[in-house]
């Protein structure tokens, strides 16, 4: 059984002119919050063999403020997670589904559609909470049979949904 942790950056900041959308730092509630989903994700037991992170500021950030509070395994940097769609996510989530657990640390509307999708059933509360959005800092953790290298859309069971409210 692998585990996939989908986890949206956490709140950032507008950006500054002449800054890139890419560069845009987290605001301090987006730093607290990352804080309390690390607690929450170290609390839960849910600790990822490995880390895919957008190479994007704010979610660098966003895995500075979880790990200053869990493991979080080896830390792979990707910015095709800043590009990529769902699909595209999934694919770079295949090539390293080696790995027991994966964290995914990226953008929406991605991990939105990405965790809708790869997850047929799940628990009520989780599903509920999932069908309002994906908010920044919002953890999906889905768990499928077998291992990472064969996710695919309807094969997942999304067993949690955490954000900084339900925590």
């Amino acid at each position: 059984m692998a585990k996939l942790y989908l986890l949206r950056h956490a709140k950032a900041g507008w950006a500054a002119p002449g800054t890139r959308d890419f560069d845009r730092a987290l605001d301090p509630s987006g730093v607290t919050d990352a804080e309390m989903i690390g607690t929450a994700m170290r609390a839960h037991g849910y600790v990822p063999d490995l880390t895919l992170c957008s190479g994007a500021l704010r979610a660098r950030e966003t895995l500075g403020g979880i790990a200053s509070h869990t493991d979080t395994g080896r830390v792979l940097y990707f910015d095709k997670l800043y590009s990529e769609d769902a699909a595209g996510y999934l694919e770079i989530i295949r090539d390293h589904g080696g790995y027991g657990s994966l964290l995914v640390i990226g953008h929406n509307p991605m991990m939105e559609d990405l965790a809708m999708a790869v997850s047929s059933d799940g628990d009520e509360g989780a599903r509920a909470t999932l069908e309002h959005g994906f908010p920044t800092s919002g953890l999906a953790v889905v768990r499928f049979d077998g291992n990472l290298t064969n996710a695919a859309p309807g094969k997942g069971y999304l067993e949690a949904f955490l954000t900084p409210v339900t925590v």
